[in-house]
């Protein structure tokens, strides 16, 4: 499966989790310790605010571990608030355009996971958009849909109920194409003043998700960073509310 993390808090340098945490965002893309063991090869990104209106963002679709710019870039990088994925495509081509976190104006969004019988349904959700959101699209992927969607039902405005919507959405058009390959989604997403974020699965299985909440920050990520007892497991089927604070609000997903 992917991985990816989040960070809110006092600017730090970006390689600080992505290289030097001893089980370093870039050690999990050779070694996963809460998944089966899959190689995150398939590309990367990584997005961060600054005083900028839009974030900034960079994709590759080689490894990771392979690319000295990055390691460049996260040693001179610093920000308050950044995203960053390792890609292990289940189907879609590898391109940049495929890799996360993917950005609409303010907003940033990353995935793990997949809807089930994609394929099946792809038709069904792409005329879900509109013609604007429809033509905005640059990948091939399934996260990227499911974020478009969430714009159209409205994230800028009310994020909790967009979220709702998507969901209930795609599980209905999985219904509809008799689909029963299972939804699941490790998911989160940014406007550059809040996190949302989202465990969720259609068959008990979320891809997990751990939090590390600190008096002056709060990290997100696939994984522990580092052998702790500061790391908390997200609950399964809930979205998770974090405050420019970094106060932590819990919600039920309601879907049906």
């Amino acid at each position: 499966m992917s991985r990816w993390l989040a960070f809110h808090g006092k600017p730090i340098y970006l390689d600080e989790l992505i290289y030097q945490s001893e089980h370093s965002l870039i050690h999990q893309t050779l070694e996963e310790r809460k998944a089966v063991n899959y190689v995150n090869g398939d590309g990367f990104g990584l997005a961060w605010y600054s005083k900028q209106d839009i974030p900034g963002r960079y994709h590759e679709i080689s490894p990771a571990w392979a690319d000295d710019n990055l390691r460049s870039l996260t040693h001179h990088i610093c920000s308050h608030r950044f995203m960053a994925h390792v890609r292990f495509s289940t189907g879609a081509e590898v391109s940049r355009a495929n890799c996360h976190p993917f950005i609409y104006d303010q907003w940033m969004f990353l995935h793990n996971g997949q809807i089930g019988g994609f394929d099946k349904v792809r038709f069904t959700l792409e005329r879900l958009l509109t013609e604007e959101l429809y033509n905005k699209r640059v990948g091939t992927t399934d996260s990227e849909i499911i974020f478009l969607l969430m714009i159209k039902n409205g994230l800028q405005i009310d994020p909790i109920a967009a979220i709702n919507q998507t969901i209930y959405e795609i599980e209905q058009a999985m219904l509809e194409k008799e689909v029963t390959l299972p939804l699941h989604a490790s998911i989160c997403i940014s406007d550059g003043g809040s996190f949302w974020v989202i465990r969720y699965s259609t068959d008990n299985v979320a891809p997990t998700i751990y939090i590390k909440q600190q008096p002056d920050s709060v990290t997100l990520a696939s994984e522990p960073l580092e052998q702790s007892n500061n790391w908390l497991l997200m609950p399964k089927q809930q979205v998770l509310h974090i405050d420019h604070t970094n106060s932590l609000t819990f919600y039920d997903l309601i879907v049906d």
